[in-house]
């Protein structure tokens, strides 16, 4: 999610003495790598499509048996009151980075990520954008994940946040708006024990089959605030903008039906064969990443189901992509 400053830290803090011993007291087993197989990087699955050991981003979310194990973790889940998607303990081994990078696909569009350090050290050091900072044990964090980022751990031990994925709430909002206000104050600590007791909520709806022309719009409005100054910028808007309507039309005929697929994968198919060669593999946003590879994780990539997008249209049409 876009924020205005590469880090908000917000106003509440979380026992980190009882985070450390629910993250130390689970199995080894519980430990996997992590879906980008970067070296000395793993994770603990705690809210995954299904509940399942899968780290895929689509499907309704559930707990797994790991949350079901940490009582305070589910408190504090429970005091941020998030709608969460896909969660984890996240570990950083000894002398290990998570590589700078930026993230346009549409789930970080679409999503906010908290991160709550759980084991940690000065040594650990968190840049996004120009700044760089040390997330302490127990503290809040959000930082803004389409600018340029990495963590690099300086210290001899793992490094293990929690980091919860969500989208805006009423809740979380009030939250950022208090941290950037500076209308805070000291930040409250949530007491283990004292959490609220009403029950976690879950993602379950986390993108339609077929993508309306109005979040198409958004999108659409969204990369070209963020385009770099060059004189090919307008001529791929107005292909865009084009493309937003003539999918439009195609919606007021047929709406969200896969009778429609067809209708719907010519008009992708046609506009990125147009673009391709105007934006090509050089044109940047203003955070140096590439047009088109931001056009087809905003748009021409999630903007059909995959069993839409390829033709194999069936009663069920589950989504999944690759993790990240």
């Amino acid at each position: 999610m876009r924020f205005d400053q590469p880090f908000i830290k917000l106003p509440i803090r979380f026992d980190a003495a009882t985070l450390e011993r629910e993250v130390r007291a689970l199995p080894p087993s519980s430990w996997v790598p992590h879906p980008t197989g970067f070296p000395g990087n793993d994770a603990v699955r705690l809210v995954t499509v299904g509940g399942q050991p899968t780290d895929a981003f689509e499907g309704p979310m559930r707990p797994t048996e790991n949350l079901a194990r940490c009582a305070y973790i589910r408190e504090v889940m429970g005091e941020l009151d998030g709608v969460w998607s896909r969660s984890r303990l996240m570990g950083l081994g000894p002398g290990a980075e998570v590589p700078l990078h930026v993230d346009s696909h549409y789930h970080w569009r679409t999503h906010l990520r908290i991160h709550i350090p759980v084991i940690t050290d000065p040594k650990v050091r968190f840049t996004c954008g120009d700044e760089t900072v040390h997330m302490a044990a127990g503290e809040c964090w959000l930082f803004d994940s389409f600018r340029w980022h990495r963590v690099e751990n300086g210290w001899t031990e793992r490094r293990v946040h929690l980091v919860l994925d969500t989208v805006m709430t009423p809740a979380l909002r009030k939250l950022v708006d208090a941290a950037q206000s500076g209308a805070g104050g000291e930040p409250r600590t949530l007491t283990p024990g004292q959490g609220p007791r009403a029950e976690l909520k879950f993602e379950q709806i986390n993108v339609a089959p077929i993508m309306s022309p109005w979040e198409i719009r958004c999108h659409v409005d969204f990369i070209f605030r963020e385009a770099a100054d060059d004189p090919r910028v307008p001529e791929i808007r107005d292909r865009m903008e084009r493309f937003v309507e003539d999918w439009a039309a195609v919606w007021a005929q047929f709406g969200p039906n896969f009778h429609g697929a067809p209708a719907y994968r010519r008009l992708l198919s046609e506009c990125r064969t147009a673009i391709l060669p105007l934006a090509g593999d050089k044109l940047m946003l203003k955070n140096e990443a590439l047009l088109m590879n931001v056009l087809d994780s905003l748009i021409f990539g999630p903007a059909l189901a995959p069993a839409l997008a390829s033709g194999n249209v069936t009663a069920s049409i589950p989504r999944q992509r690759v993790a990240s």
